[in-house]
């Protein structure tokens, strides 16, 4: 897969397709091809016309992993997508990002407003404000030295989908203690690019897609029925509403 440099650190990315160019960013844990080419968000957007670029974020997939918590931050998590855009020599791109990676494309929507065509938030929505829980529990069960160690639920979710994936336990540890910024409502205001909020009706993580959507200047929101936080993410309702929000968005 290609690299490109961000920050001093080797990112990895994909890029299928002809057509305009949009940016995928996963959520936490995952990676390019668990949270977009697995659940057929690569294919679906290929056939639509579409240039699908999808990187791995720091610390996940192919991407380099540093364990120091400083350096997940969400602006520099979103830094790193802008060089990406940069690198690729797009002036803009839509952006799509599911629950981490959805915060990853807030703060680069309100930072680099000017490389951000429109912007999806799918399984985050007033979290991104309110915030999305206890993230102790998370860590706890990440650095716990075997699964058989974890009882809490939250935890155990999460320790369960990072071993499947193969993933660096210290450095999504790291990523957890450092990556979950909010914003206010008035950053969120100043999110000017057409925006769709997209979010499982069984998501107890992600929060309100109608209460996000209302802060946001030209947001609208997508409520996927009957999923939750992690079924969501393949849904055909979503990636139905995705595609007519890509076709409507000036």
């Amino acid at each position: 897969m290609p690299t490109f440099t961000s920050d001093g650190l080797t990112l990895s990315y994909s890029d299928d397709g002809e057509g305009e160019p949009i940016l995928l960013i996963h959520g936490f844990a995952s990676n390019r091809n668990v949270n977009w080419r697995h659940t057929g968000w690569i294919d679906t957007l290929t056939k639509a016309g579409r240039r699908v670029i999808a990187i791995d974020n720091r610390g996940h997939g192919e991407s380099e992993k540093p364990h120091d918590p400083a350096l997940y931050r969400s602006p520099l998590m979103a830094g790193d997508a802008r060089r990406l855009i940069e690198h690729l020599g797009f002036e803009r791109a839509d952006v799509m990002g599911y629950s981490m990676g959805a915060r990853i494309s807030a703060f680069l929507a309100l930072a680099a407003p000017e490389r951000v065509r429109s912007v999806i938030f799918g399984g985050l929505g007033s979290g991104l404000v309110d915030g999305v829980g206890p993230w102790e529990p998370i860590v706890e069960a990440l650095e716990a030295p075997s699964i058989d160690a974890v009882t809490h639920r939250t935890g155990m979710m999460f320790r369960k989908f990072a071993e499947q994936t193969g993933a660096d336990l210290r450095a999504l540890a790291a990523c957890m203690r450092a990556s979950r910024q909010s914003l206010s409502p008035e950053e969120v205001g100043r999110i000017t690019a057409p925006a769709l909020v997209a979010v499982g009706t069984r998501d107890v993580i992600a929060g309100s897609a109608e209460e996000l959507a209302r802060l946001l200047p030209h947001g609208e929101a997508l409520e996927i029925p009957d999923r939750d936080h992690m079924l969501a993410v393949g849904d055909k309702v979503y990636k139905a509403g995705v595609l007519a929000f890509l076709e409507r968005r000036p």
